[in-house]
């Protein structure tokens, strides 16, 4: 979040008499507490250690949202002609298996029907289960476990034929 964004946050918080306003944006944290029209403003921002490296991440037990759908996009005319692309619907940590302890939802190889959960991505503490809204064979997965997603993103690439 940029200087000129919170100076204007607190002007607006000034001008519409709230007491407070909590506002977090990944890894920093912005309170703003009005106490007879004298505005406060606390900022944190994580400190940033360096961690061993682990073996497999874990994923936390959290409740799964409703299945979100998959963007599907066919891609440009190329020697890839009839496959289709599903993207990521929304931005988060895309995740292959449903726990560290199952096998992946799909591999390189996997025939998979529409409405199959494909992978999840986790946003804000919540599992989303990413649908398939084709049939057809899984050619390549394009995201590693564990990974960062953008929204609109491709995630695989399915042969519908």
């Amino acid at each position: 979040m940029e200087l000129k964004e919170i100076q204007n946050l607190i002007k607006f918080v000034a001008k519409t008499g709230v007491s407070e306003v909590q506002l977090e944006l990944g890894d920093v944290k912005l309170t703003i507490k009005t106490q007879d029209g004298v505005v406060q403003q606390v900022v944190s921002a994580p400190v940033v250690e360096a961690l061993p490296v682990t073996a497999a991440p874990v994923a936390p037990a959290a409740p799964v949202a409703p299945a979100a759908p998959a963007a599907v996009t066919e891609t440009a005319p190329s020697e890839d002609e009839g496959l289709i692309t599903i993207k990521s619907p929304i931005i988060g940590t895309f995740y292959r298996r449903p726990s560290p302890d199952k096998p992946n939802f799909v591999e390189a190889g996997s025939v998979v029907n529409e409405g199959d959960v494909l992978c999840v991505v986790e946003a804000m503490k919540l599992f989303n289960e990413i649908e398939s809204e084709i049939s057809g064979t899984i050619v390549k997965v394009l995201v590693d476990d564990a990974s960062p997603v953008e929204f609109d993103q491709p995630l695989f690439v399915i042969d519908p034929s």
